[in-house]
């Protein structure tokens, strides 16, 4: 049976992993991209991650003085916020729960609507972060940033119209460079004031807001709301008046200048090779390619062939599968769940493979 877990490294990375192996008191950043329903197959490895590996809340503070960012979008922020809780092992698993449940009111062999979809899920958010801000935004190590898209001109509103037009716009400018579609959407980015990230953020329109005590709720559902899926979430408190929508749609994957980082690595567990700019780039294959942005960055992705043989129809767990199992929901959690515990060996090579003394890694493609 082939390996679960493929390493692959930026050049500065490699030659570290090289020299000393990979130690958590190396790692300053953690990346969380978009992908809704793949980012189940890492749920293990975030469990051995921040349940063990890097220590539990207040375990690792001493032995690691620096802070630990981690930076999230859509389902990524769903992730490092839960990675914030004490008890992340727990939070973690619980995460992983209730993606699996999801269930939405809807008429039969109809898709539920975004309104029914948005109030179900605000509603899991707050149940699981509600009144516990003071422990995310305590953590003695963890930064947590979350990553949203705000509209502007013809989406700086939701509407029936406005909506549709207006990405139809982001996607003709995203075409020409993704600079452009900054005429569209801007990046904002909610996050611990505690500590800057140590990188700046000028590849695309930013606007940083202070992620708190009142705005952490509505940050992670703006960040979850996909367009036309969910709806977007408007004025949220400490940030610049606006529609809000799912930070996959600017940062699908997280590709930022991690490189001018003068120090330490970026841990990036992954469910793919590539680290895909934006949403809107997926079909655009010239923009997969590894940059010298990434130089210092460590990616942990499943293998290809693994996933073939191990996971149920040979694939990761996708958005898709809500139309493909229609109202068979036991059959899509069924599918669902046994991916998360097949998903168990990419924690297990992990936790085998930070014992090396010397590691090889594969190049980012």
């Amino acid at each position: 049976m082939s390996a679960a877990l493929e390493v692959h490294a930026g050049p500065r990375a490699r030659a570290q992993l090289r020299e000393r192996g990979l130690c958590a008191a190396d790692v300053r950043v953690i990346p969380a991209a978009a992908g809704g329903p793949k980012g189940l197959v890492l749920n293990p490895l975030d469990r051995f991650l921040f349940g063990h590996w890097l220590g539990a809340a207040g375990a690792g503070a001493a032995a690691h003085p620096h802070p630990l960012h981690l930076i999230g979008a859509s389902i990524g922020a769903w992730r490092m916020a839960a990675a914030c809780l004490p008890h992340a092992d727990a939070a973690l698993a619980q995460l992983a729960e209730d993606y699996i449940a999801q269930d939405y009111p809807h008429a039969p062999g109809k898709a539920p609507t975004s309104r029914d979809v948005s109030a179900v899920f605000s509603c899991k958010l707050d149940q699981r972060f509600g009144g516990r801000a003071t422990e995310v935004l305590s953590h003695p190590r963890h930064r947590l940033h979350v990553v949203t898209s705000r509209g502007r001109h013809l989406l700086r509103r939701e509407g029936r119209v406005r909506t549709p037009l207006g990405y139809l716009g982001a996607f003709a400018t995203n075409l020409v460079s993704r600079r452009a579609m900054g005429g569209w959407l801007e990046r904002v980015m909610f996050s611990d004031p505690r500590d800057a990230l140590p990188f700046a953020l000028k590849d695309f329109r930013t606007h940083q807001a202070e992620l708190r005590y009142d705005n952490l709720c509505p940050s992670l559902l703006a960040s979850c709301s996909i367009p036309f899926w969910l709806d977007a979430v408007h004025d949220i408190p400490g940030a610049p008046r606006g529609a809000y929508w799912d930070g996959g749609i600017t940062d699908y994957h997280l590709h930022l200048d991690y490189a001018q980082m003068t120090d330490g690595l970026v841990l990036y567990p992954h469910f793919q090779p590539t680290v895909v700019p934006g949403w809107l780039d997926k079909g655009l294959k010239h923009r997969h390619g590894a940059t010298a942005r990434l130089a210092n960055v460590v990616l942990l992705t499943p293998n290809a062939e693994w996933i073939r043989q191990c996971l149920p129809h040979g694939k990761l767990p996708d958005r898709a599968d809500f139309k493909a199992y229609g109202d068979d929901l036991a059959g899509r959690q069924k599918a669902w769940s046994r991916a998360v515990a097949e998903s168990q060996r990419l924690a297990d090579e992990f936790a085998a493979l930070v014992q090396q003394p010397s590691i090889e890694a594969s190049a980012l493609r």
